[in-house]
């Protein structure tokens, strides 16, 4: 199993000057020394342009591979979505994997005045008109919620991954038909197991691409730690959100999880290791940590034990 880190633009380093750009060079750097190969970074709808900060960063650090996790979809054109990824696989030579998804309701309508509805047929439409612009083909799709015509003139982009935020049945099956896979967030073992990777995997077969050619990648707060319940509490504090919103607070209604702090990985070296172990048997091919530990040691420690992890 892959191991790789989560990191957000507002929670890169704040020793260097406050410049974002500047923050996120550092972190990347730290990163890739410290031997880590991938990272998957948010996009809030308040913070600095993910991608924009991206086509800068992986200019200026080499080897490190960045996905987004995730870029909303209702408030880009898939054409305009395809021009900006592409650019930034361009200027990392290649190591940018996409992610993309549904925003919550309150962003897309609260914020954005933009309806949520219809989000399976919205994202497949989505991926009618983006899939051929990353491939460097025109694209002719007319549908109900969006509609994409024209190509684009990126000569030397290498065509990113797309990676699909997909919890339900209806969105992992689409994930599973037309993607690279999916990434998750608060999704326990038991669910990965029984729900996201069998649906997943039965829609690529059934669409006639081979198993491997989709994968679950898992995220999750991670903390190695001696104070266990310190831990939980910080967890349940910081994460609390995520026990709020419908399609996180289904994931853990489906594990029997009171809130966030149980879905969290949190324990010693030995405990923690047991517990990546067993994602890696029920078949997550991509490990995603976010430690959490309020103290800069304590992060390292994290970042250490999970380092040692990686197959």
């Amino acid at each position: 199993m892959q191991i790789s880190m989560f990191g957000q633009l507002s929670g890169a380093d704040p020793t260097t000057d406050g410049s974002t750009i500047d923050a996120t060079i550092a972190n990347l750097t730290q990163l890739r020394d410290e031997g880590f190969r991938r990272v998957w970074m948010s996009q809030l709808p308040y913070e600095p342009d993910l991608l924009t900060v991206l086509a800068v960063a992986l200019r200026e650090v080499d080897t490190i591979e960045v996905a987004s996790s995730v870029v909303p979809i209702q408030n880009q054109h898939p054409m305009q979505m395809a021009q900006r990824a592409l650019t930034v696989s361009m200027a990392s030579g290649g190591r940018f994997l996409l992610g993309l998804g549904m925003t919550h309701a309150a962003v897309t309508e609260g914020m954005w005045g933009i309806p949520w509805d219809r989000p399976v047929r919205r994202l497949n439409e989505y991926l009618d008109g983006l899939l051929p612009l990353l491939a460097g083909e025109p694209a002719n799709a007319m549908g109900e919620t969006v509609t994409t015509r024209g190509a684009l003139m990126i000569p030397g982009a290498p065509r990113p991954d797309v990676y699909i935020a997909a919890l339900g049945p209806q969105l992992l099956r689409l994930a599973g038909r037309r993607t690279s896979g999916t990434c998750t967030w608060m999704t326990g073992p038991a669910t990965l197991d029984s729900h996201v990777g069998p649906t997943l995997r039965q829609a690529a077969a059934d669409a006639g691409r081979p198993e491997d050619a989709v994968r679950v990648v898992a995220a999750l707060p991670v903390a190695v730690t001696d104070d266990v319940a310190a831990a939980r509490r910080q967890a349940a504090e910081q994460f609390a959100m995520y026990g709020t919103l419908p399609s996180y607070r289904a994931m853990l209604d489906r594990e029997g999880f009171a809130g966030p702090e149980d879905a969290a990985i949190i324990g010693d070296e030995q405990t923690v290791s047991q517990r990546l172990d067993e994602l890696a048997a029920i078949g997550v091919d991509e490990f995603v940590g976010a430690p959490f530990d309020p103290s800069a040691e304590g992060r390292a420690r994290t970042r250490a034990l999970m380092r040692s992890q990686e197959s």
